[in-house]
């Protein structure tokens, strides 16, 4: 995991935000974004909106529906990436990005793919290497009830939960 341009001397910043840097890893073509300063759990780090509204699931979309997937606004949350251990949610009841765990100025923002998703546009082999990688990261419905608890959920995550549970 990128944490700073200065600890990683293949990673640049390519934008800066008010509260955030989008970094570019020279070796592997990723983006990331990475604090600017420090947050604590429980603050709201920004407000943000639907760009393009859509039917189905990209991998840039946020599902906030049955049938509702939209893209973020302000456009670089895009490079917020998953981690098994994520330090930042995406409540789309509130449209706020909230932090969950207490984030100094380089640390990446990461959140949990399947709190927003249900099914995945694009299945992948998670290696954020926490203790509890989940491996395989390819939407709620494939993971079990007891997994799912352990995560903040959006409501229409934990909606889905309920109508699984109900058949």
């Amino acid at each position: 995991m990128i944490t700073t341009s200065i600890t990683n001397p293949s990673a640049e910043v390519i934008s800066n935000h008010i509260f955030a840097n989008v970094l570019l890893n020279n070796e592997s073509s990723q983006k990331s974004l990475h604090a600017s300063v420090s947050f604590t759990p429980g603050d709201v780090i920004c407000h943000f909106g639907a760009g393009v509204t859509q039917p189905y699931a990209t991998y840039l979309t946020v599902q906030t529906g049955a049938d509702r997937h939209i893209t973020l606004v302000p456009e670089f949350l895009q490079y917020i990436n998953h981690s098994c251990a994520p330090n930042v949610f995406f409540n789309t009841a509130t449209m706020e990005l909230v932090c969950l765990r207490a984030l100094q100025p380089g640390d990446e923002f990461t959140f949990f793919y399947p709190s927003t998703e249900w099914e995945m546009a694009q299945p992948f082999v998670c290696n954020c290497g926490h203790e509890g990688c989940l491996q395989l990261i390819n939407g709620a419905s494939h993971l079990s009830v007891e997994t799912l608890s352990k995560y903040k959920l959006t409501d229409f995550i934990r909606q889905q939960v309920r109508l699984k549970l109900s058949l």
